[in-house]
């Protein structure tokens, strides 16, 4: 029968549960001519009884059986029939009992007599969609794999830059040491912050994120401490603090370059001492927080202005976490947008499959001023007006991009200033006289520190200002 090389691809285990034994001796023996290794069961008990030593992959079952039929043995076999395909037989059958079959978990229906073409045909069935199954989650798999190796936390990136900055956070969620996370407003500052309290022994615990330019500096030291009932006007009662919320979790300082100094200078206490008191109160709490502070700030910068305390700045930056801005590593874009619509698809209930080829490229080369969030706000705005599986032009603000376009309709200005024509030896000689020259006016015509200043020996210097006749 021509039919048997369609389903010997491999060897699977299959079992026959019949009570009528020419039946269960006939499919045997056709089975296991064609490469099944067929079990038979006489009964669903006796097959109930099989499938707790054997994993089938097949099971072609009758339903009407002494002791225990077909569907009693689908029900009692529910849990442990998963990865197995049931295929049912009755030569008693109706449609509404093949349906009430499949809702037990069969996955075809065969009504007997039957001729054994119309055997192999549901078997075949069953094994491709086993294949398909099987490839579907060979492909999940490999997705899971993909995105596991380009994230942490709720991130995706896979460029050097972020590659560089998952390194250093997943080794910084093994530990309790302070961390600082710096970065332009939008590069994702508190993802990183829960990526690491999430990822590390912490997890369980709170994790407690306060802006600290967003509360008042008046009640910052409440805020922070909690404080006593009475300490102050309002004071009716007992109240925690953040950082006793946050007590055996983390806290995230988020833009703490905008505390106020003598709020500093008991914050530099608590990492110090681990201890902190509540206003109004003359004791003092011990306390468990891990902390991780962030700022678009640059801190040092703020201390050399007196506007930050230094010794506060060496406390929290114990492990530095510099994110870099979304335009400085573009190939992280199409991960960024594809990990945006997957999460807008579940969010809104659509199908969107990604971004049409010309706005792709425009979305490579804006700016991106608000970073990541900017991104995130852009994608959401699109889904919102699409009615397409393609996110397209008309579907992002009309000024995206254009920025970029008049940054290099200006490069392209400033070029032609300086030169005409599109020759790299000219423009190079332009370039090296003209640095030359600014090098020399900068020490004063010390042709000694202009070479240090150049990066060039000083008779390598002597030589290009005889070439260029420079005088100084």
């Amino acid at each position: 029968m021509n039919n048997t090389t369609d389903i010997k691809t491999s060897p699977k285990r299959l079992l026959i549960i019949d009570d009528e034994e020419n039946m269960r001796h006939m499919l045997s023996v056709l089975l296991r001519k064609s490469g099944y290794i067929a079990d038979t069961a006489s009964d669903g008990h006796e097959g109930l009884q099989m499938t707790e030593k054997t994993q089938y992959d097949f099971i072609l079952c009758d339903l009407k059986m002494p002791r225990m039929g077909g569907m009693a043995f689908l029900k009692s076999a529910r849990d442990r029939l998963k990865s197995t395909t049931v295929i049912v037989m009755s030569a008693y059958g109706t449609i509404d009992t093949a349906i009430e079959a499949m809702k037990m978990g069969a996955y075809d229906y065969i009504s007997k007599p039957f001729k054994t073409d119309e055997v192999y045909l549901a078997l075949k069935k069953a094994e491709e969609r086993e294949n398909l199954r099987r490839e579907n989650f060979q492909l999940k798999e490999r997705i899971r794999k993909i995105e596991e190796k380009y994230k942490f936390g709720n991130m995706v990136a896979k460029s050097r830059a972020m590659k560089s900055v998952f390194k250093v956070v997943e080794k910084a969620a093994q530990y309790d040491s302070t961390v600082l996370v710096t970065g332009e407003s939008g590069t994702g500052k508190e993802l990183v912050a829960k990526g690491i309290h999430y990822e590390g022994t912490r997890a369980k615990m709170p994790f407690i994120p306060v802006n600290c330019g967003g509360v008042p500096e008046s009640l910052l030291e409440s805020e922070f401490f909690g404080y006593k009932k009475g300490a102050f006007t309002g004071a009716d009662r007992n109240k925690k603090g953040l950082f006793e919320e946050a007590e055996g979790g983390t806290i995230f300082l988020d833009e703490v370059g905008e505390m106020p100094l003598p709020l500093q200078i008991k914050f530099l206490r608590v990492l110090q001492e681990q201890e902190i008191r509540p206003v109004g109160d003359s004791k003092i709490k011990k306390i468990d927080v891990r902390v991780i502070a962030a700022t678009s700030k640059n801190l040092e910068a703020e201390v050399k202005k007196g506007l930050f305390r230094q010794d506060l700045f060496y406390r929290l930056n114990v492990l530095p976490v510099k994110l870099p801005p979304l335009r400085e590593r573009t190939e992280d874009i199409p991960l960024l947008i594809q990990h945006f619509i997957n999460r807008f698809n579940k969010k809104l209930d659509k199908n969107i499959k990604g971004v049409v080829p010309e706005v792709m490229a425009i979305l490579l080369k804006h700016r991106w001023p608000g970073n990541v969030r900017e991104l995130e706000n852009i994608i959401e705005r699109a889904f919102l007006l699409t009615e397409e599986t393609m996110l397209s032009k008309e579907n992002f603000p009309p000024d995206i991009g254009a920025a970029s376009d008049k940054c290099i309709s200006d490069s392209d200005h400033e070029l032609s200033e300086l030169f005409e024509g599109y020759s790299l030896k000219a423009a190079q000689k332009i370039l090296e006289k003209k640095m030359i020259t600014r090098a020399l006016t900068a020490t004063g015509g010390n042709r000694t520190k202009a070479g240090r200043l150049l990066e060039i020996s000083h008779p390598s210097l002597l030589n290009k200002i005889k070439i260029y006749n420079i005088e100084i």
